[in-house]
This record gives C-alpha cells, structure tokens and sequence, in this order.
C-alpha cells in the first residue's frame, strides 16, 4: 500500500468510526438505555394510518437468528447464523446497508426445537461491544470495524453450563466492569474488566445455572448491585466482589426468560409454564440486607415477550390471561385481553405500547396500544410484510423516531414520527 493509499485508508476508517459513535437518540443495549424497554422518546405517531407507518427500508443478510438491534451514532448492531458460524454484523442506521461483519463463533440450535441462531442483543460501550454467542463466545469488538480485542468463553473459561437453548443474556456494563451469567459451581454472575476481560469477581456465593434472564442495576441501600432471576432464585450481588447481599428462594420451571423490574426497594419477578408473578420487598438493616415476598400470583406469567412497568403498573402477557394490566405495588389486575392480540414483545415510547404478535401462523401484526390502567386502548395495527417462517421473537425498537422490526435475516424501518 502507497502513502496516498494509506492515508485514504485511514481517513475513510476514522469518517467510519465517526459515524459509528456520533451521539444521537440511541439503543445501546437490551432493551434500551435503562434496561426497562422504555424509550424516552416524544413527538411520536398516537395514531397508525390503516396501512401502517411508512417504511423507511428494508434490509436483508441478518443471518438467521432471534438477535435484537440495537444502535449507537449511524450504526446499527445485530447478531446472526451464516452458515457454518454466527456473525456480528454493523449496518448503516439511515439505509440499512451493511458496513461489516466478523466470525464470532460456532452456528447452529442448542437443544430440542430447532432454533437457531444466537439469541443476545449486542451491547454497546463507547467505541467497543460486547457480544454474546448461544453456545458461550464472548467477545469485545471495535465498533468501527469489528476488529476483535479479547474473547472469552462462559463455560470454558468461567465453569458455566450451556442452557438448553442456549445463552440468550445481553452483557451489562457498568463503570469499568461488563457481567455475564455463565451459571454454575465457581459462581452465576461474573464481573470481567470491560478493556481487557480480565476477571473481576465470580460470585462464589450463588452458583444457580443459568437461564435467559438479563442482569439488570440497584442501587437501593446504598450499595450498587446486580440483580439477576435464575430458575432457583432472585438474588442481587455486590457490585465491588460479587458477594451476594440478598436471595430469595422463587422457583421458575422449564425456561426463565423475562429481565427483572427492579423499582426502588420493589423487584417485580415473571416467568411462564404456569409460574406467575412475585414481588419481593427489598430492606437494608443493622444486619444487612434481606428480601420479603409482598405477593405471589399466577395470574401474570410472562413466558418471553417481557413485561414493562409504567406508572405503576406493570404491563404485558400472561398465558392464562391473555394481556394484563397489574398493579405493580399489590398485584392486583387492573384490566384482561384475551381476544384483540395474541402473544408476543413489548417496547414502550411516548405514552404508547408497540406490540409484536410473534406466532409464526400470524401474518405479524404490529399494533399501536395506549399505555394506561383505564382499559385496552388501540391506536391503529398493520401486518410485517415479508413474514418469515419462523416465531418472531426479537423485540421491536423505537429509536430517533424509528420502529425497527427484525424477522430473521430481514430487519424493517419505519417512520413513526408525528408530522
């Protein structure tokens, strides 16, 4: 390479990690900047044309998986299965184009049903991310152009056990630190230097496998914290050693997927195959810290579409239910519909719910859902073009004014902009 081509290169390589990392309305991790699948967004559609919002575009090459998107700057991040390997792939957030893709690791569908793919959203730090494989790759990448800086494995490195359908948890970061839950004998929750991967902590003190949770942020009592649901417990572990300041024994069954709402001195725990709801109240004395259950109920067990605390209530579906509108502080449901909409993801922006129907036999309904106690409210719905085959379970997303949707190897953009 000659000087001048050099220093193209390298310009076009800054101008590119520049659009990578410029500041904007952005979706850097599962479920959003809090973590709760709430966008703060305003000036959004309150009510969809019959024909739905306007496609932006629409983008094909994801690779075959349940990834979620999430955006950082000009860029858009996601994970899929090419072949005989998953991929991370960067994609140009105004055109959906792709920028680059990398190699992470082994392709393919843990356990019975044949689902393929891996299934964790890309976590995005600065000009860094942090990407998670179903059979256990962990890896650190440059965001600019996917150059990888260190990789780990969560059951060769860490002593963890592959879920049976594989690691589905979205890395979380906080200050120096990223987590994971590898599960298993040396500890369930580990803490690894986010620039070098080095460990941290393991904690020693619970050692549940894991299962499809995501490690979510407390700070209640004074002492920051992670809280993570298990099929065995709710529990919250220091975030200085890892040491576990509190537990709660809430049996899951079969598969434990939805994040945890923690909310004050309140962590609101859900899960299906008839397991419900429970709250635990969280206290710090003399003693240090302990967890009382204030209520458990079948009533709302959320099998994978996630539930969303707004207000107060807690919003989302139960499969004996239907969707439900719980009152968060004493379990008590607020409102029931079985008939309008079937199963599926939530994602909340500007007093609104966005549901995604996931049943594959669906034509992929998107709808439009008030967000309030008073009863179903909904605001307009229309059907995903190009439905693939499969379960739609990757979650919607509002960013910048945008709805984006990812079946499969195809991701849509909408517009959902008031005008």
């Amino acid at each position: 390479m000659n000087k001048t081509s050099k220093a193209v290169w390298v310009c076009s390589l800054m101008v590119l990690a520049g659009a990578c990392l410029v500041s904007a309305e952005d979706w850097t991790q599962w479920r959003g900047p809090k973590r709760d699948g709430k966008s703060a967004e305003t000036g959004l559609l309150k009510q969809w044309p019959a024909s739905g919002p306007t496609l932006l575009w629409k983008t094909t090459g994801l690779g075959i998986g349940y990834s979620g998107i999430t955006m950082s700057g000009k860029c858009i991040y996601t994970t899929g299965d090419q072949g005989d390997a998953n991929y991370a792939i960067a994609l140009d957030r105004a055109t959906g184009k792709k920028i680059w893709s990398v190699k992470l690791g082994k392709s393919g569908a843990p356990g019975w049903g044949g689902f393929a793919g891996p299934r964790s959203s890309v976590t995005i730090d600065g000009d860094r991310l942090y990407v998670v494989g179903q059979y256990g790759e962990f890896v650190c990448l440059n965001a600019a152009d996917g150059k990888e800086i260190w990789r780990k494995h969560l059951v060769q490195d860490f002593g963890g056990k592959v879920p049976e359908w594989g690691y589905s948890e979205s890395p979380l970061i906080d200050g120096d630190q990223v987590m994971l839950t590898p599960g298993g004998s040396r500890g369930s929750v580990v803490a690894l230097n986010k620039l070098t991967g080095a460990t941290i902590w393991q904690s020693k003190g619970i050692t549940d496998e894991a299962h499809y949770s995501s490690l979510v942020l407390s700070d209640f009592g004074g002492t920051r914290h992670y809280v993570q649901l298990t099929a065995e417990h709710v529990f919250g572990v220091s975030a200085k050693d890892g040491a576990v300041l509190w537990k709660a024994v809430r049996k899951g069954r079969t598969a434990v997927i939805p994040t945890p709402i923690v909310q004050g001195d309140l962590v609101f725990v859900t899960s299906g195959y008839s397991v419900g709801c429970n709250a635990f109240k969280i206290t710090k004395g003399a003693s240090g810290y302990a967890a009382e259950q204030v209520y458990a109920s079948k009533e709302f067990d959320n099998h994978h579409g996630g539930a969303i605390l707004h207000e107060g209530h807690v919003y989302g579906h139960a499969d004996s239910r239907g969707w439900i509108c719980m009152e968060q502080a004493t379990g008590r449901i607020v409102w029931r519909e079985r008939e309008a909409a079937k199963k599926g993801s939530l994602v909340f922006a500007d007093g609104h719910f966005i549901l995604r129907e996931e049943d594959k036999s669906s034509p992929g309904r998107l709808i439009l859902i008030a967000a309030t106690p008073a009863g179903y409210q909904e605001k307009g719905r229309f059907d995903q073009p190009d439905r693939s085959d499969k379960n739609s379970w990757t979650h919607p997303v509002v960013s910048d004014g945008r709805l984006y949707v990812r079946d499969q190897d195809l991701l849509l953009c909408y517009d959902v902009k008031a005008k």
